[in-house]
């Protein structure tokens, strides 16, 4: 029994996405959940350190929570997990700028620390990249899922070139031509045809008076 090896794009690009979402999600939930056992009180801004990460209550929650939408994301897979890649991982990148602020403007109320922004922009790049793979990135091959689906719509957006009025002439003159309705052109050659032969037959009829009229003379 031979098994077939080759896997189509999208089957690939899915694959890629499941892989993404999942990693990334199951670590989240393991993170989030070892912060609650600990039981931190909600918002404490000096947090606990769990995995070389400061946290607290409120971020294991959110850990949790974020976890486990990636992990329904890899659940269903396809178009779905790319998109919950792309968005979490902006979250992440955004998230890591805010918190670097707050750390030092503002309440912390997520207990963030240096190695905590460092890893969110770390994870949230990498999330991004998952999504983001085989879809937004330019030279995408021919067989592309996405690709396909641009190319498809685009086609239907650009509208048909007109060919009625071009291909209603070429009837219509031919029309005439069937029924027996002449063109100018053959109008004037069909009277000058009848002109030409009105004269030939005026010649004919004087020459045979002139030979009449001498015979009754002689």
């Amino acid at each position: 029994m031979k098994l077939d090896t080759r896997r189509r794009t999208d089957r690939r690009l899915d694959i890629v996405y499941r892989v993404g979402a999942g990693l990334t999600g199951l670590f989240l939930i393991g993170f989030g959940i070892a912060g609650l056992l600990v039981r931190l009180p909600l918002f404490d801004t000096q947090g606990e350190v769990i995995a070389g990460l400061s946290t607290n209550g409120a971020l294991s929650f959110l850990s949790v929570a974020i976890g486990s939408l990636l992990v329904g994301a890899m659940v269903l897979g396809g178009t779905f997990a790319s998109t919950v890649c792309v968005v979490v991982g902006v979250a992440f990148v955004v998230s890591g700028l805010v918190n670097l602020y707050l750390m030092s403007m503002g309440p912390n109320i997520l207990a963030f620390s240096m190695p905590n922004v460092i890893f969110s922009f770390g994870v949230g790049l990498v999330v991004m990249t998952f999504g983001m793979y085989g879809r937004f990135s330019g030279g995408l091959g021919e067989d592309n899922p996405y690709r396909r689906q641009r190319e498809a719509r685009h086609h239907d957006a650009v509208p048909a070139p007109r060919t009625e009025d071009s291909g209603a002439t070429a009837p219509e003159a031919g029309g005439r031509h069937e029924h027996g309705e002449t063109s100018d052109d053959d109008a004037y050659r069909a009277g000058y045809e009848s002109g030409r032969a009105g004269e030939n037959g005026d010649t004919g009829d004087h020459r045979r008076a002139n030979g009449t009229a001498d015979g009754r003379r002689s």
